[in-house]
């Protein structure tokens, strides 16, 4: 429906659309805030530079990888060394906060308002920072979940204590054997719940999110609704953006508001229902405080 060719960049001056855009929140029906991975980002939760040589300079040194993301996808000659990293990272990540306040300040935002939060992140930052569980849907999955690598069965598992005690008893970047992770139904490994293959397993509070999403979709149809992006990019367009522009042109009375610091963008038949920030979301946000 839409081409990436007829899109345009932050409309207007920079104040001009914070002042509309602190407009909509205020008049919004309903506020759909659409999250990813550039929210946590400017949160503090960077994958690379100092943050990465803090805690994984020894995996660096040791096997050539230079950030979080490429070690997540490093083959690992064995599973003991392949948790080791992984409970390093998921104790980071999952249940370490994120140094800026980025996310509480989003949430002075719209704690007032009827909001869903839809977002690709896995690092359950806005449960953290205390967003309502019930108005949130987590679409790719929890670095605090495992499950069964096979899948033998649609059900995950907190992963919280596992990856703690990995974590103080790992040694040489290793784990020792008998705190490997395996499914009690079936023996297999478990694995990480992130969607990245159609092994990805959808348990029952996953779809219980969907449908909540969907219904409160279907509450507001027609009515002002914002659809407020951040920090989304081309990765996976379809699940946040690319919904977010069609809904949109379906409701004359939505407005589409995008913040990001590398594309702030939409297409040019929105411009009059759009706001685009181009700018850090944690630089935006405390200047739209109502």
């Amino acid at each position: 429906m839409f081409s990436r060719i007829l899109t345009t960049k932050s409309i207007g001056n920079y104040s001009e659309q914070i002042k509309k855009l602190k407009n909509e929140i205020e008049t919004a029906d309903a506020i759909v805030v659409g999250a990813g991975a550039g929210l946590s980002t400017s949160a503090g939760f960077v994958y690379s530079g100092g943050r990465f040589q803090k805690y994984f300079s020894d995996f660096e040194e040791k096997y050539g990888f230079h950030d979080m993301y490429s070690g997540g996808f490093y083959p690992f000659p064995t599973l003991e060394e392949h948790w080791a990293y992984w409970s390093r990272f998921i104790f980071l990540n999952r249940y370490c906060n994120p140094p800026k306040p980025v996310y509480q300040n989003l949430l002075e935002l719209v704690k007032d308002k009827d909001y869903f939060v839809l977002t690709t992140n896995v690092d359950h930052c806005f449960q953290k920072a205390g967003f309502d569980k019930k108005r949130l849907f987590y679409t790719q999955g929890d670095y605090g979940l495992f499950q069964c690598s096979e899948p033998c069965c649609r059900e995950t598992i907190d992963n919280e204590d596992a990856v703690r005690r990995m974590l103080a008893e790992q040694k040489d970047m290793r784990i020792p054997t008998e705190l490997l992770p395996v499914c009690s139904r079936c023996g297999k490994p478990l694995t990480m719940n992130l969607r990245s293959d159609d092994k990805f397993v959808e348990d029952e509070g996953w779809h219980e999110a969907a449908e909540r999403y969907q219904l409160f979709l279907r509450r507001h149809r027609n009515m002002r609704v914002l659809f407020l992006e951040l920090g989304v990019g081309y990765n996976t367009p379809g699940i946040i953006k690319y919904p977010f522009w069609q809904m949109t042109a379906q409701n004359p009375n939505a407005v589409y508001a995008c913040i990001n610091n590398r594309e702030a963008v939409c297409p040019k038949s929105l411009d009059r229902q759009a706001v685009c920030i181009y700018n850090d979301i944690g630089t935006v946000l405390p200047g739209l405080a109502l």
